[in-house]
């Protein structure tokens, strides 16, 4: 059967989250495959690099498909487009790939970004898309916090306590603070950069960080909730809304050729 790679771009706002529920929940896997049911009738189970949550978005997602007809991957990409509609979900490209590949467990690096805009007016076009506070952040704060997360860390303070990961042991290879002009406002972009990342890791890190950035917290306080290795020492949870799912890297870009 051959395997197609699938890069995704969804509005995670209609959703549960990308994994299938059981209950009946849309969740995108359920959209992605509802649209392949249609191409090639049957069962699909797709599997993908990372389960975002609850409200959660992408813009580089990567799943991966067995099927039975050998599709040209720009026909497949159209054809899963229009049996997407109007679900906010889109195949951005597609690949064929060897049987080998899997899109979770082929994975060597995973990007996210968080966008928070502070401005006193209410998000009317990008409602739903960006956490939203009412007043500037100190950059220079954010960007030290930030930098104390990098490396090799036990990052138990800032994993669910649903999280079914072995180990609370990662390294985070980035963490980047930007600040950009926003109507009305400001917009900081916080990104992140990891081989994987523990569940709710990246919203427990910007709720945290949003705290230092609004002078709650100082910068030396993410050090000490990051040695506490507790939960009770995280910061508020950052909502979902804001949380995108940029990309995901491999040995070799499948979507290059």
């Amino acid at each position: 059967m051959p395997r197609f790679a699938l890069k995704i771009d969804y509005d995670g706002g209609p959703f549960c989250g990308w994994q299938r529920q059981a209950g009946g929940l849309p969740s995108v896997q359920q959209a992605v495959e509802e649209a392949l049911a249609r191409l090639e009738p049957g069962e699909h189970r797709i599997a993908a690099a990372g389960r975002t949550d609850t409200g959660v978005h992408a813009t580089g997602q990567v799943a991966h498909a067995d099927l039975h007809k050998d599709w040209d991957p720009f026909r497949l990409s159209e054809a899963l487009n229009w049996h997407l509609k109007p679900a906010p979900v889109a195949v951005i490209a597609c690949a064929r790939v060897a049987d080998e590949f899997h899109a979770r467990f082929s994975a060597v690096e995973r990007r996210y970004l968080f966008r928070i805009v502070a401005r006193r007016a209410p998000l009317t076009q990008e409602r739903g898309q960006a956490w939203h506070v009412l007043k500037p952040l100190d950059l220079d704060a954010l960007r030290e916090g930030a930098r104390r997360l990098e490396g090799q860390h036990d990052f138990t303070t800032f994993r669910s306590t649903l999280c079914q990961a072995k180990s609370p042991e990662k390294t985070l290879d980035e963490a980047r603070v930007s600040e950009h002009p926003y109507p009305g406002g400001i917009e900081y972009r916080l990104t992140f950069r990891a081989r994987s990342f523990l569940h709710n890791q990246v919203r427990s890190m910007v709720g945290t960080l949003e705290r230092v950035g609004a002078g709650a917290w100082a910068p030396q306080d993410v050090t000490a909730a990051l040695e506490a290795r507790d939960r009770a020492a995280c910061g508020p949870v950052a909502p979902p809304q804001g949380l995108y799912l940029t990309g995901v890297g491999y040995p070799e870009d499948p979507f290059t050729a």
